[in-house]
């Protein structure tokens, strides 16, 4: 499976994840997730590292994701996510107008703080499109969030059901797209876009 390199040095490579895809095989243990497919392909060039992902994405999320050539990477990575010194933007587009063109939302998610950045980048026939930030990182605090809101991810099946979209979508059309931070081991600023997937481009075109 070709997957999109974005960036990569000899301590991370940061890939734009497709949708369908999982990242780590969940309790059913499933042999085929974006970690297996990378790792094969560095075993067959005989690479003298294994590739670790340094956060998550969900398995119908399609965009930015950056992995570590060794533990030692993968622990720096890591360490900025949790000093939330990682800059995570994400588009989605959503069912229905969103009246305010920006907010904040601070609902809490199983209990734990959770904030959400958002503004209304574009409009639709029947939907909008939203620039997302999250500041913290619950488990799908963004799809979770824009529900919330009263405007579900289109595509959702998880948080709403879908009788309720004007637009149908096989796929979510939730894309991490931005990435900014420090490399930790060199200092350079990255900022690192994906482009949009091709169902969520098919959505802008029609």
């Amino acid at each position: 499976m070709n997957i999109p390199v974005i960036f990569e040095d000899q301590w991370l490579v940061v890939v734009n994840k497709p949708s369908g895809l999982l990242v780590i095989p969940t309790p059913k243990k499933e042999k085929r997730t974006l970690t297996s497919i990378l790792n094969q392909e560095a075993q067959s060039r005989n690479a003298s590292y294994r590739f670790h992902p340094c956060h998550r994405l969900d398995r119908e999320t399609s965009g930015l994701m950056i992995y570590a050539k060794g533990k030692s990477s993968q622990k720096k990575i890591m360490d900025l996510f949790h000093q939330r010194a990682i800059r995570k933007t994400y588009i989605a587009f959503v069912n229905g107008v969103v009246q305010k063109g920006s907010g904040q939302i601070n609902n809490r998610i199983e209990g734990k703080s959770a904030q959400t950045i958002y503004r209304v980048t574009g409009q639709g026939d029947g939907f909008s499109q939203i620039e997302a930030r999250p500041v913290t990182g619950r488990t799908n605090q963004i799809r979770i969030h824009l529900k919330q809101l009263g405007h579900p991810v289109i595509g959702e099946r998880r948080f709403a059901f879908r009788k309720d979209f004007k637009i149908k979508s096989k796929h979510l059309c939730l894309h991490a797209r931005g990435l900014e931070f420090v490399h930790p081991l060199t200092n350079r600023r990255l900022r690192l876009t994906a482009a949009l997937p091709a169902h969520m481009e098919k959505l802008i075109d029609n």
